[in-house]
């Protein structure tokens, strides 16, 4: 099976920093970890190959190469996901979508093949297995949450490295708190999940075995527990 990881193209706003990134001869700030490790969730026969339209351009022999499209968006890149999913669709590909932009509307995604919603680490094997029963269901949802201990190392050898500011290493889901412009409650509830001490020293040594020695930028929530007196 040959699996193209597509990652949508940012639009020009503060968070692409893409002026910016010009001055250190850089395409963008940090590659899609979350595709990475969907990479790592497939079964390791398959052949993966990653398009982050945030340093190169989707070409059409890299869809006709592919038997399923995956693509990954938030919200602020859906017209570059839907500009993916026309593209695709007009070469009658199979696409698979999932991630924070299709996980809060599913209902307007009709012609997509198949939604993969919710945390990848529950609703990825079942799709998975309906696919190897030649029976996948259009939609897989879940109301439950991932063990972060069961969460792979990303794979790191997918992204063009050199094309990055940084590498991303992701130490905690979920958020207790409620801020009015974050989704992240929504997406991943009001408990911080934090992966195990020796999952994140894994992570750093496969960043490492990349060869690079830069930035490493770390997603987590910070919680400060107070002793009452």
């Amino acid at each position: 099976m040959k699996i193209l990881l597509v990652y949508p193209k940012y639009p020009d706003t503060f968070w692409s920093f893409r002026h910016a990134l010009k001055f250190i001869s850089k395409k963008a700030v940090n590659p899609p970890l979350g595709l990475m490790t969907i990479s790592s969730l497939l079964p390791e026969k398959w052949q993966k190959k990653l398009v982050d339209l945030n340093i190169e351009n989707l070409r059409k022999k890299d869809i006709l190469w592919a038997d399923y499209v995956f693509i990954s968006s938030m919200n602020v890149q859906q017209k570059s996901a839907y500009e993916v999913m026309n593209k695709c669709k007009s070469l009658n590909k199979k696409i698979v979508c999932g991630g924070p932009f299709f996980t809060e509307e599913p209902e307007k995604f009709s012609m997509v093949d198949h939604l993969v919603l919710n945390e990848a680490e529950l609703t990825l094997p079942r799709f998975l297995e309906g696919l190897e029963n030649g029976k996948p269901k259009h939609k897989y949802q879940s109301t439950e949450f991932a063990d972060l201990k069961e969460t792979p190392l990303p794979d790191y050898s997918l992204p063009k490295i050199s094309k990055y500011n940084t590498l991303n290493l992701q130490l905690t889901r979920g958020c207790p708190f409620n801020c009015d412009f974050c989704d992240i409650t929504e997406l991943f509830g009001r408990k911080a999940r934090i992966k195990t001490t020796q999952q994140i020293l894994n992570e750093l040594e496969g960043i490492y075995q990349t060869g690079w020695r830069k930035n490493v930028f770390l997603w987590m929530i910070i919680l400060l527990e107070t002793k009452k007196s």
